[in-house]
């Protein structure tokens, strides 16, 4: 089950971290249960390996995010944010996508 993570603006954007934390959670049940064979315990805790890393992933991209807003005072502007940039554990890959940029010129603001 393999879950992306989608850290743009958009409203699929809380969705998709949310089903990645509720999956998450769901998971950390079964573990704890203790009712879960040796070899399908491990596959399990893999999992939720990989999905804590896309939350973090998310997580640290939003605070990013938030920074760059609170440093730029009063002229808020928000510009293409480059997830590249985001120091990811070895071996896993960029699941996340930038959001639209929005500066002082558009007249829908």
């Amino acid at each position: 089950m393999s879950t992306a993570v989608d850290s743009g603006a958009g409203p699929a954007a809380a969705p998709a971290f949310e089903q990645t934390l509720a999956q998450l959670e769901s998971l950390v049940a079964q573990l704890e249960s203790g009712d879960l064979p040796l070899d399908v315990a491990l596959r399990t805790f893999e999992q939720g390996v990989r999905l804590t890393r896309e939350c973090q992933a998310a997580l640290s991209a939003a605070q990013q995010r938030v920074q760059l807003l609170l440093q730029r005072g009063e002229t808020v502007v928000l510009e293409e944010f480059d997830t590249a940039s985001i120091e990811r554990p070895p071996g896993t890959a960029s699941t996340l996508a930038a959001g639209p940029t929005v500066s002082d010129s558009d007249p829908d603001l």
